[in-house]
């Protein structure tokens, strides 16, 4: 049991290297809408690797996190959405 635990971690580490990959394009991005979108992207991986640290440690409670942190993550992007919209970009 033990090998899947590891590799649970595993694929969670992989996921925060990809959500650190996004950080690139939140930084270069060359439109607002890529950033917008590389964010989203880092906190959906954010979460997947939540998910998996909580299988991979058998703790319920993380998943509590993980779905706040998405539900948190859908807000800020639609607001985001609708701020940029109403300042003259169209999304």
């Amino acid at each position: 049991m033990v090998e899947f635990e590891q590799a649970l971690l595993a694929i969670a580490a992989a996921f925060v290297l990809f959500a650190v990959v996004a950080l690139y394009r939140v930084y270069v991005g060359p439109t607002i809408h890529d950033r917008v979108i590389a964010v989203n992207v880092m906190g959906t991986n954010t979460v997947i690797a939540i998910a998996l640290v909580s299988a991979a440690f058998d703790e319920p409670v993380f998943l509590d996190v993980a779905l706040v942190y998405a539900l948190l993550n859908f807000l800020l992007s639609i607001a985001f959405s609708k701020f940029n919209v109403e300042h003259g970009g169209v999304l």
